[in-house]
């Protein structure tokens, strides 16, 4: 209870508030965040769903597909386009502004898309937690395979983008485990002989995001991969202050890509998926913040004098000083 002292030595009772601590605070901010984020991945994943249902009870043609909606089947789109002068089939222009509107997005506040909206992500978060309530264990891939690995990513795209171009067709749309999954074929038009390929595929895929946070995103999603290039060109980041940073590591612990931002310099990997966790996790202000804007991948602000209390500085895009 606070009190206050009079000049005629009386103490008066100020008003009683119980004051969070800085930990309780941050707890609170990270339930906040969490809950938001799960909020609008579970209303696109049921948008998604619904779209899915009315394509597969509408009569053919008469409602749009999955891969419609989806980002990575206007990046087949666009490439195959640009070398053939052609759409793929089973696609519409409309495809390409949906892509477009994506991709100024990443090139604006980051790769949001990822952590708030992507479906299979929301998969992937979802066998996170249930992993977590059974007490699995979890598999730490070591650093030096992880760095590997994610180039796994850039492999299928390679390959998508190759049979894509030359089939003229969503070659991938066959075995993609977001469409296998969302796509809902296996429940309105289950076949085995013609769907068990991708359905071992999604099999794996769920067994690998059980024991490793976000599998897919990490090592084999095409579209991650292309979001990890434009990611590096996005106007807001987040940025790692180096005289703030106790590197506590706290930070890495919570992200679900396996990122390290407590290494970040100053901005963290491109392979980020703006969940924002770490922003929320981090014990010391200012250790990690978004920043805008951010020019072709370097800082434009120098990085704030807090111990002195002076404004920032603007330095050149390339500046070494910058941290």
């Amino acid at each position: 209870m606070g009190v206050t002292v009079t000049d005629s030595g009386m103490a008066t009772h100020t008003t009683v508030r119980t004051a969070m601590s800085r930990a309780q605070l941050r707890l609170r901010g990270m339930r906040r965040l969490k809950g938001a984020r799960r909020i609008v991945q579970l209303a696109f994943a049921t948008w998604i769903v619904i779209a899915a249902v009315r394509n597969q009870t509408s009569p053919s043609g008469q409602s749009a597909s999955l891969d419609a909606l989806c980002p990575f089947g206007a990046v087949e789109t666009l490439i195959t386009w640009v070398t053939t002068g052609h759409l793929i089939s089973k696609t519409h222009s409309s495809n390409l502004v949906l892509g477009l509107a994506v991709l100024v997005a990443v090139l604006l506040v980051g790769n949001v898309f990822c952590g708030w909206i992507c479906p299979f992500g929301a998969l992937q978060d979802a066998l996170t937690w249930l992993r977590k309530k059974a007490r699995l264990p979890q598999l730490a891939v070591p650093a030096g395979w992880d760095r590997w690995l994610r180039w796994g990513r850039f492999v299928v795209l390679g390959l998508v983008l190759y049979y894509s171009v030359s089939t003229a067709k969503l070659w991938f749309s066959d075995y993609d485990p977001y469409v296998t999954l969302f796509g809902l074929r296996w429940l309105f038009a289950f076949n085995a002989s013609t769907m068990w390929i991708s359905l071992a595929l999604l099999a794996v895929v769920i067994g690998g995001s059980l024991v490793v946070d976000r599998f897919w995103c990490r090592y084999l999603c095409p579209l991650g991969g292309v979001f990890s290039i434009v990611g590096r060109f996005s106007l807001l980041r987040i940025r790692r202050s180096r005289r703030a940073c106790t590197d506590c590591t706290v930070c890495d612990k919570v992200c679900p890509a396996g990122i390290t931002p407590s290494k970040a310099k100053p901005f963290v990997s491109p392979d980020c998926v703006g969940c924002m966790d770490c922003v929320a996790a981090c014990p010391v202000k200012g250790a990690l913040r978004v920043e805008a804007p951010v020019l072709l991948g370097f800082p434009v602000l120098k990085e704030a004098e807090r111990t002195t209390g002076r404004p920032r500085e603007r330095v050149g895009a390339g500046s070494k000083d910058a941290s």
